[in-house]
């Protein structure tokens, strides 16, 4: 059974960032608040950390979990051959509900999955995620739901759905987004939106225009 911490006074906050950070550090997975929704996170570079999120779930490692980061700086150390216009949009609108699916580095030693070479990565606009992430490192996180569910946008709904699986519950109160954050393959020449989400075709190609460059809208 997972233990579940409220975040309300300072002393309280700082509770469940050190239990959630602990938790990650020791291979086990935890539900945080997000800017979109709430997510169940684990240690990216702890492969049976992140088989234990698919599994919670009900994934297959066919659909890996994209990597949240708490700088924009640490793209590159993730990424390569990130383009132009990739930089743009993460310098307008990280940290916010924009996920980037890029080249990944070859040398990480890391298994997210079936990621045929690339990893999905964002910079969350929250203050808890962003302390977490600053303590314990890139972490994987998907949306806290059983697949096929609505994603939680409170940690009621996330722990109905994960409690048995997780140990730690980050309670931050009801979601600010509560709306999934887009997804942009950036991976070609041209920029392509794989989910539509919090962040419109048009609000994307307003950053791109001026640079001579479009996205196309696959959500």
């Amino acid at each position: 059974m997972s233990e579940r911490y409220a975040t309300e006074s300072p002393d309280e906050l700082e509770s469940a960032i050190e239990a959630a950070s602990l938790a990650v550090q020791r291979g086990l997975l935890i539900v945080l608040p997000t800017d979109t929704v709430y997510g169940i996170g684990a240690d990216a570079f702890e492969p049976d950390a992140v088989a234990s999120l698919l599994e919670a779930k009900g994934r297959g490692r066919d659909m890996p979990p994209p990597v949240l980061v708490s700088s924009a700086t640490t793209i590159d150390a993730l990424a390569v051959k990130v383009p132009g216009y990739a930089r743009a949009l993460i310098e307008a609108f990280w940290p916010g509900p924009l996920t980037l699916v890029c080249h990944q580095q070859q040398s990480l030693q890391w298994d997210l999955g079936d990621t045929r070479g690339t990893v999905a990565i964002r910079m969350p606009d929250h203050p808890i995620t962003l302390e977490i992430l600053e303590r314990t490192g890139p972490l994987a996180v998907s949306s806290a739901n059983r697949t096929g569910m609505p994603a939680a946008t409170d940690a009621d709904q996330a722990a109905d759905m994960l409690g048995d699986s997780v140990a730690v519950i980050v309670d931050a109160g009801e979601s600010p987004g509560g709306q999934a954050s887009t997804i942009v393959d950036v991976t070609g020449s041209q920029g392509r939106i794989l989910r539509r989400g919090a962040l419109s075709l048009e609000e994307l190609n307003e950053v791109l225009e001026p640079l001579g460059a479009t996205l196309t809208d696959e959500g």
